[in-house]
């Protein structure tokens, strides 16, 4: 099974997401509620897709720095 620092590694991932969601909607309030407006219009299927590409591009990057 997984041992206790594969847990605390995940936690601080999730923690430094959590910093890096953060970060437009504090520097730039009007710009971040203007994206997230535009956003709803998008199409299930664009999101999707983007967030796919998104995920990819994160996994491979981790294995490029593991």
């Amino acid at each position: 099974m997984w041992d206790e620092t594969v847990w605390e590694e995940l936690a601080q991932a999730f923690c430094l997401l959590l910093i890096i969601e953060g970060l437009l909607p504090f520097l730039y309030p009007e710009r971040w509620r203007r994206l997230v407006q535009r956003l709803a219009t998008v199409d299930n299927r664009s999101l999707r897709t983007a967030g796919l590409v998104s995920m990819l591009a994160g996994l491979a990057l981790l294995y490029l720095l593991r």
